[in-house]
């Protein structure tokens, strides 16, 4: 049997359009969803129809997404060549003019060296890795890492170009809104690294002294930045004219990150500057600790990390973060590393969410700390693709049925969809094949996206399944209530995007 289902935008806005929030109420709407999901099963058994199907349903948020690990590696080759960058020819790091004897120029590269350009994708990705030749990792996990370093300085350059990527993405995923990790200039700079010469564990005002007059002058270059680089976005996407792309609908809000390997007192510094930035810009709505959890530095400083979220937690009670937790396995390191980050990511730091978190069944009492995540809502970010290629997590060894059994939130995520050479709906695809996922489970899924996300106001549901009060009816009350509550709204469209979804689905139907 196969599905024939058309994926042009132009149809989803038309059915928006004919299909109304209100067009399904009641028991048709339960119904509908329903006759949809009998339809969903009947194309595990073909997953190219399948795939096509997953593309068009609607999904709320990506909160678990690099910025600069999203753009694939032949877009950032194009900005390299017109940047006029050269690349190592071993490890093909991206490198600023001029080059050297052991350096090729990139420009012009895909045409005057094709076996250089497609071996330097592979280099930049996860594409055609074997371990030990090429750039000569071993194993995905440091390959996976290693690529950052190869092309971040063009990258780096490249801000606004790379979100036009991102939110251009997003809409052949049917997403709504990116939660996307992603960092001013002055995050790396030398006057904030350097701004904590001294940092004790056991007096961390001592340290925050150090830096916190300096930090409104950066906060202000950041923002700057980001007023610069969403001029370029909405000029590249023709927002605010009859000529505007769909991706200029595509709610995108910021992530401030921290390099988790560097020294403490840089460390703490990139926290302050992130919390300061969240308090000042609406733009960034929360904080994430990133590179590699195994690392020797991330894991002799991980208590301090988490005790450092704690104090600037304290300072800013509206700033939100989530923090990569539990990347960790059996192996990859040793077990006495194995039973406490997640734990200490939810009790000590205070995080709101976690990414990863596939070293539960490691965690010392993991049934308590699964009670205390449910009882506080606290998700956990899944990437199922990036959780297989970097430890080797996958299938049943995945502690996902684990936490949902508990009742804690799931979320599904892309993480570097550029890396990785796969979109969102690759995961939903996954979900569906190899964990059984049905229809209304990845539906919650999606809706969890934005119930978990760091989006401004209150939620639309009350309760599972039951709107506020509010909304509990459409009308002007709806409407003022929506109007100051960006979350809200946000819930609102995808309710309306899904009954245009099923509604067209039982439309054309399987033939």
């Amino acid at each position: 049997m196969k599905f024939r289902l058309s994926l042009c935008l132009g149809a989803m806005i038309a059915a928006q359009a004919l299909f109304s929030h209100e067009a399904i109420a009641g028991p048709e709407k339960a119904n509908a969803e329903k006759q949809v999901a009998a339809l969903m099963e009947t194309l595990r058994a073909d997953p190219p129809s399948l795939r096509a199907f997953m593309t068009e349903m609607p999904k709320g948020g990506d909160l678990h997404h690099h910025l600069d690990g999203s753009v694939w590696a032949e877009e950032i080759l194009k900005w390299a060549d017109a940047d006029g960058d050269c690349l190592d020819r071993v490890p093909h790091k991206i490198r600023p003019a001029p080059g050297t004897q052991n350096q090729v120029e990139a420009r012009g590269l895909a045409e005057r060296d094709p076996l250089f350009y497609q071996a330097t994708i592979d280099a930049f990705s996860m594409r055609n890795f074997v371990p030990g030749t090429g750039t000569g990792e071993t194993n995905g996990h440091d390959h996976t890492f290693a690529t950052f370093d190869r092309f971040n300085l063009t990258v780096g350059k490249h801000l606004a170009d790379a979100l036009v990527i991102a939110r251009r993405q997003s809409v052949g995923d049917s997403l709504l809104y990116i939660e996307t990790m992603t960092n001013p200039g002055v995050a790396f700079s030398d006057k904030l690294l350097g701004g904590v010469k001294k940092l004790d564990p056991n007096n961390l005002d001592a340290a925050y002294a150090q830096i916190e007059k300096s930090l409104p002058a950066m906060v202000a270059e950041a923002r700057a930045q980001y007023d610069e680089s969403d001029r370029k976005v909405a000029a590249a996407l023709k927002c605010g004219t009859a000529a505007a792309e769909p991706a200029c609908d595509v709610r995108t809000k910021y992530l401030f990150f921290i390099i988790r390997t560097m020294q403490p007192e840089q460390v703490f510094a990139q926290i302050a500057l992130g919390f300061a930035l969240n308090d000042a810009d609406p733009r960034f709505v929360g904080l994430n600790i990133v590179a590699p959890e195994d690392n020797p530095i991330a894991l002799r400083d991980y208590w301090l990390h988490m005790q450092m979220f704690r104090y600037f937690s304290k300072k800013y009670p509206d700033v939100k973060f989530t923090l990569h937790s539990g990347e960790l396995w059996l192996g990859l390191v040793q077990p006495s590393e194995l039973g406490f980050h997640i734990r200490g990511a939810v009790e000590v730091a205070g995080a709101s969410r976690i990414g990863h978190g596939y070293a539960l069944p490691f965690e010392r009492d993991p049934w308590s700390l699964l009670a205390a995540m449910a009882k506080k809502k606290i998700a956990v970010e899944i990437n199922l693709t990036s959780n297989e290629i970097t430890p080797g997590v996958k299938g049943e060894e995945h502690p996902l049925h684990m936490y949902r059994k508990a009742g804690v939130p799931l979320v599904l995520s892309a993480d570097d969809g550029g890396v990785f050479r796969i979109d969102l709906t690759h995961e939903y695809v996954r979900a569906a094949l190899e964990h059984g996922f049905t229809y209304p489970e990845l539906k919650e899924f999606s809706r969890n996206g934005l119930e978990y996300s760091f989006l401004e106001g209150a939620s639309l549901w009350e309760a599972k399944g039951r709107r506020v009060t509010a909304c509990a009816q459409p009308g002007g009350q709806c409407e003022a209530f929506l109007k100051v509550n960006e979350k809200a709204s946000a819930q609102y469209e995808l309710e309306r995007r899904f009954e245009a979804f099923e509604a067209r689905i039982l439309t054309v139907g399987l033939k």
